[in-house]
């Protein structure tokens, strides 16, 4: 049964229910203020420091890195008082009701300085359809079952969901017989991800065991790793993604904990029965899988509703984000509070399912019909992409609210 807050919105259909309780930092004035989520509501957790209301003077930061850094069960302790606060017949219910407001009036920001990104690319399903379109005699490549594969991207450029940003430009080569171009992309394409933020990091040299790789994420955000497909195809070889990548990244405003997602809990994806065992240090117990609902929607200048293009499934990922953390920090690399760890492109087995234009729309031989009319293989100027994500089960909902950008003119 659903908890009940003093909070009436939350006690309503919402992302943002009493079990939920997501971080983020948001302005109202001059300053970032950390807050969480309850309903149509902000409580500021600063406000709620000086008023004595919690004792973690993490929360009187400007970001959340601090408190990432004091690790899960900080978090954890900090949640467990906040829904003390919060629930039905608080004690403190007036003195905390000075500390809410709403979330429309806020502006949100980053939730941390993030010094590091580094996006993965943990669907079989998603490396296999790509794979498939350039490699169709060997689609997957033979490490891909034995290791987390991943890049690292640009921090710099990561932007908070609601921000738009100009269409790049780069290299491109479609004629194999002629030089390559400058200008802008022209295959723009969205990738549906979800992302994890690091709390407690690790020395320089010390590794991260796959048992307690867990401790060390602070919790799970929505990601839209955009992508310049014809840009990716010129120039990832042979050393990866650099500038097709690197131009936009957009994260979801609000950090949901592992404890708030404990519920949805599940088995693993199902490797085949042929398919190696990971190597001990990837090697695990239990249900670590998530189940998380993703869904994507495309809004064109001509349409007054978004359409849905895509809806997808979070426990479908090969590799878990344990094992994504454990493998990061394998080789002795230090992790630090506030590092962004991307999963990569979450698909599924059927089309509807795909978590991006590029498989959707098959390299652009199956355009999307919309509603008005139009058709989409790749983004156009104008165009916005919704993202949203939950988990949901017996009445119980914890939302990631959502994810947005709109795609701007190339800068001439």
């Amino acid at each position: 049964m659903a908890l009940k807050s003093w909070v009436d919105s939350a006690n309503r259909h919402t992302d943002f229910p009493l079990e939920n309780l997501p971080y983020g930092v948001f302005r109202v004035g001059r300053r970032g203020h950390i807050g969480v989520a309850i309903g149509e509501r902000i409580l500021d957790l600063h406000g709620a420091f000086d008023d004595g209301l919690i004792a973690e003077e993490a929360c009187t930061r400007e970001t959340l890195n601090e408190l990432m850094s004091r690790g899960r069960e900080a978090a954890l302790a900090l949640r467990a008082r906040l829904m003390e606060l919060l629930a039905d017949g608080a004690a403190e219910r007036q003195k905390v009701a000075r500390h809410l407001i709403s979330r429309k009036e806020a502006e949100m920001l980053l939730p941390c300085a993030i010094g590091d990104y580094t996006d993965f690319y943990a669907s079989i399903q998603h490396a296999t359809n790509v794979g498939s379109m350039f490699r169709p005699d060997n689609p997957l490549l033979p490490n891909y079952k034995y290791v987390p594969i991943g890049y690292h991207g640009r921090a710099s450029s990561i932007v908070i969901s609601g921000t738009p940003f100009h269409r790049p430009l780069g290299q491109t080569r479609d004629d194999a017989t002629a030089p390559p171009i400058y200008g802008p992309s022209k295959r723009l394409d969205y990738e549906m991800e979800v992302g994890l933020f690091i709390g407690r990091g690790n020395d320089l040299g010390e590794t991260i065991p796959i048992d307690g790789a867990e401790s060390h994420i602070f919790g799970l955000c929505l990601v839209n790793d955009w992508s310049a497909r014809d840009i990716q195809t010129w120039e990832y070889q042979p050393l990866g993604p650099f500038l097709a990548k690197n131009f936009a990244t957009t994260v979801s405003p609000w950090v949901v904990t592992l404890d708030a997602l404990e519920p949805f809990r599940v088995a693993p994806y199902a490797r085949a029965e042929d398919d190696p065992a990971p190597l001990p240090y990837l090697s695990f117990d239990g249900d670590r899988g998530i189940n998380l609902m993703l869904e994507v929607s495309i809004k064109t200048p001509a349409m007054t509703e978004p359409m849905r293009v895509s809806r997808g499934n979070f426990r479908e990922m090969y590799w878990t984000i344990a094992q994504l953390v454990a493998h990061h920090g394998s080789n002795g690399c230090n992790l630090r509070a506030g590092d962004l760890l991307a999963s990569g492109t979450v698909s599924g087995a059927e089309k509807e399912s795909r978590g991006c234009l590029l498989e959707r729309t098959w390299r652009g031989t199956e355009p999307l019909e919309l509603p008005n009319g139009d058709r989409r293989t790749f983004l156009e100027d104008g165009d916005e992409v919704i993202m949203r994500g939950w988990c949901e089960k017996d009445g119980l909902r914890i939302g990631f609210g959502e994810c947005r950008g709109t795609v701007l003119p190339a800068r001439a």
